[in-house]
């Protein structure tokens, strides 16, 4: 006789259950067992019963072929819609990994509490936007010509971010880039469709929900961040899955929201390292949200104050298109440099100490700094070498001048250290963290107030008194009406990271906090000169990332091309590598760098051409599924799981061996 047939995707970190596994449906579960719903399967090689999602169901299977049956439908919730395991797949395929390993971002733990209420409380109600709200977001999307037709034409876009702060109808200050996304968003939904906006952490959230407070109602925004309880986030979860729209907003896994008939797709900062997954595979938000809008259609529109280079490589191929604004705005970057008759050792130039004077007489001033504490790094007082600890050689730390210095990885007191090299017993502090800037300007401004904001001193706000704001890059706090005053601190030894994009990275952290400053305002970048510094002072950050990609080209560097790691055993890694190049013999002689020893194993980079893409993917998955089936053959009898310790990530941001 005919029968149903369930196709079940296992959830299971193994790579080569990787794919969809055949069930019959007994009786019994014939009215539960549709496509999405939670289920519980038998393994017959593992002996036990495992956790999947039932992807769809073959009707009219002749009966022949010996099934198991499925164990039992866990929840009668279509959890897993048949679009957000298209996009998994995709996603995962793209990066060599599992789709299993996607989803596992995309869909909550099961909360059983959350799911009833959800039941009960049924479908929610249509969320209405008001007349006045469309205009209000009208009047904010008029700034860019033609966003709105774009929007509608579900085009690709890359947008500069307005500079400057804002105030909602509440009088709370956000970003001007925020009421611009939540502008865009709440249009949307106004035309009967969901909008995603995916920024990197909850202060770009606060900005986002603040925004939207004046637009839309509280209950047609959906909150997807880690800061949520597991409950609540599954709950949220539930309300993306209705068929009603809405606004998700949230950090780098809403761009897998099921949320219905996506219209918008908006991501914030897209050269944050936020946005990118560290858990296996690593998909970076960006290149989730492109497959997704190749998917399911829509707009996709990517929003900052800087062009990453991956973004701009889009715009330069006419895949992405760059929508200037009717009226551009910058801020006025002044590049401050020692005057004659200073000392070179100077912090602080005359000319930025003279602006932050002038500016705390209206209100705060934002002063940046690269490193959080007192003295971070410590030297020896006489030959400049690094002071380490005598144990474990780890740094040498000092929470404030005259106190024994402590070691950053055992935490010993070395009272009696002596130099390696030189036998010196003193030593000097080789940089000021954000602390001790804070104790030396306060002395240099007598009687003003001074707030330290860092990853130990978070402050979200500070009013619009005067003040001194010592922040570390991307913990600054918005200000009331903007600072009246922004001094970049330590800009020449934040270059001086080994990083390749280190040029884009300054740059990016230099802008969102000129991006602080009130309308007019001075923001003085102290010692720093060449092509990071001109696209600061000019605003021209797309042009930075075009030379950056010219000069990345001939040296076969990210983006320019797509590079890959492959990390394990260095028979593991060599034989991935043989793999790869028989299945795609394109590759040249250059492709593979490595293996170089790397903690237990070897590591290896790959690069290749994004035309190669696919084929390259598609060998690295095969040469990780078949290790892991070596591995588990070689512990058959000796260990009850063997793990699998041949590694492979795809898009990694530069080369780093």
């Amino acid at each position: 006789m005919p029968r149903r047939v369930a196709r079940v995707l296992l959830d299971s970190p193994l790579p080569q259950l990787d794919r969809l596994f055949d069930y019959a449906i007994p009786e019994e579960l014939a009215g539960d067992a549709r496509p999405g719903v939670r289920v519980r399967v038998p393994l017959r090689t593992a002996g036990r019963v495992v956790d999947g999602y039932l992807v769809e169901t073959i009707e009219g299977d002749d009966g022949e072929r010996p099934l198991s049956d499925l164990d039992s439908v866990v929840s009668p919730v279509p959890v897993l819609p048949a679009s957000l395991y298209a996009l998994a797949r995709a996603a995962a395929d793209r990066a060599a990994g599992s789709a299993g390993d996607i989803l596992r971002l995309a869909i909550p733990k099961r909360m059983v509490r959350a799911e009833k209420t959800a039941l009960a409380a049924g479908t929610p109600a249509t969320p209405i936007v008001s007349a006045a709200a469309r205009a209000a977001a009208g009047a904010a999307l008029a700034a860019f010509p033609g966003l709105e037709r774009a929007i509608d034409a579900g085009e690709r876009l890359a947008l500069e971010a307005p500079p400057h702060p804002a105030q909602t109808a509440s009088g709370r200050g956000v970003g001007a880039w925020a009421v611009l996304m939540a502008s865009a968003a709440a249009r949307t939904l106004a035309q009967g469709r969901s909008a995603i906006i995916a920024v990197p952490d909850h202060r770009d959230q606060d900005q986002i929900t603040l925004a939207l407070a004046d637009l839309v109602a509280e209950e047609a925004v959906v909150a997807v961040d880690a800061r949520q309880s597991t409950p609540a986030r599954y709950s949220a979860f539930l309300r993306t899955l209705a068929d009603v729209p809405c606004i998700v907003v949230g950090n780098r896994s809403a761009v897998y929201a099921p949320a219905h008939d996506v219209g918008l797709l908006m991501i914030w900062d897209d050269g944050d390292p936020l946005l990118s997954e560290p858990l296996t595979p690593g998909v970076h938000a960006r290149d989730a949200a492109l497959i997704r809008r190749e998917l399911e259609g829509g707009s996709l529109v990517f929003v900052g104050h800087t062009r990453t280079t991956d973004v701009e490589r889009l715009v330069a191929l006419g895949w992405v298109r760059d929508l200037p604004a009717a009226r551009r705005a910058s801020p006025r970057v002044v590049l401050s440099a020692v005057r004659e008759g200073e000392s070179r050792s100077a912090r602080v130039p005359s000319s930025a100490f003279t602006a932050a004077r002038t500016a705390l007489e209206h209100g705060p001033v934002l002063v940046q700094v690269a490193r959080p504490g007192y003295a971070p790094t410590l030297v020896c007082a006489r030959c400049r070498h690094p002071a380490r600890c005598a144990h474990c050689g780890g740094p040498l730390h000092a929470r404030a001048h005259g106190v024994v210095p402590v070691c950053g990885w055992c935490g010993r007191r070395a009272g009696d250290w002596a130099c390696s090299e030189c036998e010196a017993t003193s030593v000097r502090m080789a940089s000021s963290g954000s602390e001790r800037t804070a104790d030396e300007l306060g002395r240099a401004f007598a009687g003003v107030r001074v707030v330290v904001a860092d990853g130990e001193h978070p402050v979200l706000r500070v009013d619009s008194r005067p003040a001194l704001v010592v922040a570390t890059r991307g913990a600054e706090p918005i200000a009331e009406g903007g600072y009246r005053a922004v001094i970049l601190l330590d800009g020449e030894r934040m270059l001086q990271a080994e990083d390749l994009r280190i040029g884009e990275s300054c740059l990016r952290w230099w802008s969102n906090a000129a991006a602080l400053a009130a309308p007019g305002a001075p923001v003085h970048l102290v010692g720093v000169e060449g092509p990071v510094a001109r696209a600061l002072a000019t605003w021209t950050q797309p042009a930075y990332a075009r030379a950056e990609l010219a000069e990345r080209a001939p040296l076969r560097m990210p983006p320019t091309v797509r590079v890959a790691t492959i990390e394990g055993p260095r028979r593991g890694v060599e034989e991935a590598i043989a793999s790869v190049r028989e299945t795609v013999p394109e590759l040249d002689d250059l492709a593979v760098l490595g293996p170089l020893p790397r903690d237990e194993g070897v590591r290896a980079l790959l690069r290749f051409d994004y035309g190669l893409g696919t084929r390259v993917a598609d060998a690295l998955r095969a040469a990780v599924i078949a290790h892991a089936l070596r591995a588990r053959k070689a512990a058959k009898g000796r260990h009850p799981a063997a793990r699998n310790t041949l590694r492979v990530r795809v898009d990694v941001p530069d080369l780093d061996l």
